[in-house]
């Protein structure tokens, strides 16, 4: 079994955890792997709040996220996706491109013309949608990248989304809260499912081979 497999058995949803801060370094790690996650077009129509600050998560908990992993945690990391997609971040993205593979903004302009004509031709309900499924790929390289650094993460939804964006600021932002995962060690006096065994589907009935 390879090294990366037997992190993922390890991992599960902590259902509590012990307060213990995570090491910076290792926060570092996970951060960097969400950085690094693919979105479609290569945009990344989301921003990942990272709250270590004891005061916010007990407000969290008490008006938005009442599960005790938020206070419990060393980390919160909230997905927001971007509420609106405009054609300046398409602009700004292309001049990101342009500056990190040292080309001209110009030489994009092909690129540029496609994607703002196929995401500013739809709805903005329907972008809003196709942003959050992008951070929730950016979700699951956090998720992967925690369990590589043996540090548990509990990913959220089920809470009040419109409070969480009043506390953090997200509206002034042009943001909405999609998910949330906390991060931190498993308590493993006080959570039931700490030694419990992992359910899953047999792989037989998983997978279709074609």
């Amino acid at each position: 079994m390879s090294e990366l497999i037997e992190d993922l058995n390890w991992r599960y949803a902590a259902k509590r955890m012990n307060g213990e801060s995570i090491p910076q370094e290792k926060l570092s790690t996970i951060l960097e792997a969400i950085k690094l996650s693919p979105s479609s077009a290569g945009l990344q129509p989301y921003k990942v709040v990272v709250i270590g600050d004891k005061e916010i998560k007990d407000r969290i908990f008490k008006e938005a996220a009442p599960q005790p992993q938020i206070p419990e945690s060393s980390h919160v990391l909230v997905f927001a996706a971007w509420e609106k997609i405009t054609a300046d971040h398409i602009s700004e993205y292309m001049q990101l491109i342009a500056k990190t593979r040292d080309i001209s903004v110009e030489s994009l302009s092909k690129f540029q013309e496609s994607i703002t004509g196929g995401i500013l031709s739809r709805t903005e309900e329907v972008n809003f949608d196709w942003a959050a499924r992008q951070a929730y790929i950016a979700l699951g390289h956090a998720l992967v990248a925690a369990a590589t650094e043996h540090i548990d993460a509990t990913p959220m939804e089920g809470f009040n989304n419109a409070k969480l964006d009043e506390i953090l600021g997200l509206k002034a932002k042009g943001l909405k809260s999609v998910v949330i995962m906390t991060l931190g060690y498993r308590d493993q006096e006080n959570d039931v499912l700490a030694k419990a065994k992992k359910v899953r589907r047999p792989s037989e009935e998983l997978f279709i081979a074609v």
